[in-house]
């Protein structure tokens, strides 16, 4: 796949668009299976669930250029669910952040891609994260720190339905509101489950629509997984002053492989050989890192 990101990507038409984030995200399906390989534990389920929401942000969305990775009017990306990092090192190797070759380094010693996202080792991080609940507290105060600064960049962050119950998430949603960071785009990867079983039965944090706008947010609800949906929801907070933004992404743990959706095994687990054969199959092998 060439390179789609730079700083001002040009989306062409709605069908275009949609293309492109449907084939993104199935390269970065097929990217996080590689970096994984057989018999090798890994966060699979939570990187696949948020893929096609990262490659509709890194190939249509976001304003950023992987030459000039600090350029100062780039919008910013925060995985706070970082123990996901795996479909975030893809998009940036697809981007050309770094050498694709890396991803075969991921966990290594002294390799620039580690477990968690790690800003000093991975170009395109933006923050450390993966201590669950602090990304949106980071997130809020680049946003706070871009508008004194007078820059028209947005922060987009991602966070887990999981990590909800957190407390600081709600200290950050209500810190948010206050200050009416309206350049802030939270997105909830609602898959349902947490490492060990469903969220309704481990800590329910339902009903978020209803939470979201009770902290005064303006909040979306959408198919994580449809590519028009996404975009559509993306372009419609940016229509939406004075309030920070929440889209509520419903998505499947496991999305693109039939024998981890919807598997709590997979939060982190490992493929067996077969499966690992069978998830190259279906994610297809013409876009493998051998023949990219």
């Amino acid at each position: 796949m060439e390179t789609t990101a730079q700083c001002l990507p040009e989306r062409g038409s709605a069908s275009d668009a949609r293309v492109r984030v449907e084939q993104a995200a199935r390269i970065l399906r097929l990217r996080v299976v590689e970096m994984l390989g057989p018999n090798t534990k890994g966060h699979l389920g939570g990187s696949l669930s948020i893929a096609d929401v990262v490659a509709a942000l890194y190939f249509v969305k976001m304003r950023h250029d992987p030459s000039a990775p600090q350029w100062p009017d780039r919008d910013r990306f925060i995985l706070s669910k970082g123990h996901s990092v795996l479909v975030q090192y893809a998009a940036l190797a697809e981007c050309g952040y770094f050498p694709r070759e890396e991803l075969g380094k991921l966990k290594t010693l002294g390799s620039v891609l580690q477990g968690h996202p790690d800003i000093k080792s991975t170009p395109g991080i933006e923050a450390n994260t993966g201590s669950l609940g602090q990304g949106l507290s980071q997130a809020c105060g680049m946003a706070a720190g871009l508008r004194l600064d007078g820059r028209k960049s947005r922060v987009y962050c991602v966070v887990g339905d999981g990590e909800l119950c957190e407390g600081q998430i709600w200290e950050a949603a209500m810190s948010a509101s206050h200050y009416r960071l309206d350049n802030l785009v939270a997105i909830v990867d609602r898959n349902g489950l947490q490492a060990t079983g469903p969220i309704e039965s481990r800590f329910n944090t339902n009903p978020l629509a209803q939470k979201w706008a009770a902290f005064g947010w303006h909040v979306l609800e959408l198919d994580g997984h449809d590519a028009t949906a996404i975009l559509e929801a993306l372009d419609q907070a940016d229509r939406l002053p004075g309030k920070p933004k929440v889209l509520i992404a419903n998505t499947v743990k496991g999305r693109g492989l039939p024998f981890a959706e919807n598997n709590a095994a997979f939060h982190n687990g490992h493929m067996t050989s077969e499966q690992y054969e069978l998830a190259l199959k279906l994610l297809g092998s013409e876009f493998s890192a051998d023949r990219s």
